[in-house]
Parts: C-alpha cells; sequence; structure tokens
C-alpha cells in the first residue's frame, strides 16, 4: 500500500514538472512590457506608428519619422534577440532571419503582406532599405534554425519520463 502512494506521488510530480512547464512559456519574460509605446521621433516631425512583434530585444508600437526604413525600426527595437531557450553558443552562420511586414488595405478589404528572408551572416537585402513603411504597419520578425539533437533530446525525454512512470504505476497498482 504504502509503495502504491509513492508510485502516485511520483506520477503527480512528473505531470506537475513536465505536463505543466510549457503554460510558464507563454509569459511573456519582461512582465507583459512588450506592449508599450516607443518614441522614437522627435516631437513636431511627422511621424509613422508601426507595431514591432517577435524576436527582437523591445517589441512595441514604434513612433517612428517618416521615411524610417526596416533596418533601421529593427536598430530602434535593439536587434535581432537570441533563440528562445537557454542556448548561448548559437551557430548564427546557420541561423535565417525573416522580417514579414503586413499592411491592412482598407479600400480593397485585404492584408498584403511583404517577406524578406535571409541567412544572419548576409547583409540585409537591397529591398528591406527601399521599403517603405507606413502607418499603422505590422513588422514581425522571425529568428530561425535547423534543430539540434539537444532540441530533439529536450522533448522526447520529458515524454518517455511520464510513459515510464504511468508503465510502472499501472504495474503496480495491479
Amino acid at each position: 500500500m504504502q509503495r502504491k502512494i509513492i508510485y502516485i506521488i511520483i506520477a503527480v510530480t512528473s505531470f506537475v514538472l513536465y505536463g505543466v512547464s510549457p503554460l510558464y512559456a507563454q509569459i511573456p519574460a519582461d512582465g507583459g512590457l512588450s506592449n508599450r509605446y516607443i518614441r522614437v521621433a522627435e516631437i513636431g516631425q511627422l511621424t509613422d506608428s508601426v507595431s514591432v512583434w517577435g524576436d527582437v530585444a523591445s517589441a512595441g508600437r514604434y513612433i517612428i519619422p517618416e521615411g524610417t526604413n526596416l533596418p533601421e525600426l529593427i536598430s530602434y527595437s535593439f536587434g535581432y534577440t537570441q533563440l528562445r531557450g537557454r542556448e548561448s553558443d548559437i551557430n548564427w552562420a546557420k541561423t535565417q532571419i525573416e522580417v514579414k511586414v503586413s499592411r491592412y488595405q482598407e479600400h480593397r478589404s485585404q492584408v498584403d503582406v511583404a517577406l524578406f528572408r535571409y541567412r544572419y551572416q548576409d547583409p540585409e537585402p537591397v529591398e528591406m532599405f527601399e521599403f517603405d513603411l507606413q502607418n499603422n504597419d505590422i513588422v514581425t520578425l522571425q529568428v530561425r534554425r535547423k534543430p539540434s539533437f539537444g532540441d530533439y533530446v529536450g522533448v522526447v525525454a520529458p515524454v518517455l519520463s511520464v510513459l515510464a512512470t504511468s508503465i510502472l504505476l499501472l504495474e503496480n497498482l495491479r
């Protein structure tokens, strides 16, 4: 009987440790401060208001001078962040940057999307410098890389742990 209680405690602990942890990944690291206004333009300048989301160090709604290009906007948001997770030795040579600009066309009731992809090591595409940002554009940045062996282990190991604990629990309850 005492053994069954120990196995139940192990099963509940495994569920709490491995089953609930993805919920914490949904909470922003800055405590929700990413929904803020950042004024870059000087008072009196003609401005546009652009939202910046994704893998940048400082996401939010930016009030920028008219004529600002995409690389300048990315620098205002303090550039690309490292990939999510605990990695400190990322091979940036194999990393791809994706910049997406969404613009709602009210008269056509449709969203136009401009997409720029390049490797982190390469220079920004010329089109990014020539792209004309407009008021209410939404800029989304994503840093991508191919999964490594450690990524697969990080996914498979908790699943195997829960399965093994469940099997042991069921065997001992019989």
